[in-house]
């Protein structure tokens, strides 16, 4: 277990344990991550603000439930997506938008050249499923059986959409001239 997953265990815990300050020190810990996992899904700040109310909301009510504290990071992430996942799926009934696929393949690494900002401006071009993986996995830091834990699945799904999702955003970014061939 690493240092970060004993201090939200343990912040976990006092939470569940009813210790006012505790909560806030979470929070504190957390929602910076939270917000940026929300906005590189749905875009809108309007739409993050709202969205991560409702996975905090979701918490409150949750933590009180969980059983393996030390697990926090995917149990949030979880939720946070649960809210994402309904809002879009809402989305889309009201306008359904053909995704495209773009079909660049360069080599296997996003290239060292690209920042951060531009990676994610780039995840706007692809479909849901593919910039949620690459969020988890490269912008949250999340270990590959963290990502699998979150999206419900087998770690080599996750390998797989992680290949697939590379592959996309490195085509969207060659569009966008972000290109470092």
């Amino acid at each position: 277990m690493s240092g970060d997953e004993r201090r939200d265990g343990l912040l976990v815990v006092r939470c569940q344990l009813g210790e006012r300050e505790a909560f806030p020190e979470l929070v504190r810990a957390w929602h910076g991550p939270l917000w940026r996992y929300v906005r590189a899904m749905v875009g809108s700040p309007h739409l993050t603000e709202d969205l991560t109310q409702e996975a905090w909301v979701a918490v409150v009510r949750g933590l009180p439930r969980l059983r393996q504290p030390e697990r926090f990071a995917p149990w949030l992430f979880t939720i946070a997506r649960r809210a994402v996942t309904d809002h879009l799926r809402q989305a889309y009934r009201a306008s359904e938008t053909p995704m495209d696929e773009a079909g660049a393949v360069v080599d296997d690494s996003l290239g060292s050249l690209l920042t951060t900002m531009q990676v994610e401006a780039g995840l706007g071009g692809l479909p849901p499923p593919e910039r949620e993986v690459l969020i988890l996995f490269h912008l949250q830091d999340l270990p590959l059986a963290a990502c699998a834990e979150v999206l419900g699945v087998p770690v080599g799904t996750v390998k797989s959409r992680l290949h697939r999702a590379r592959r996309m955003l490195r085509g969207v970014l060659a569009e966008r001239g972000y290109g470092h061939e």
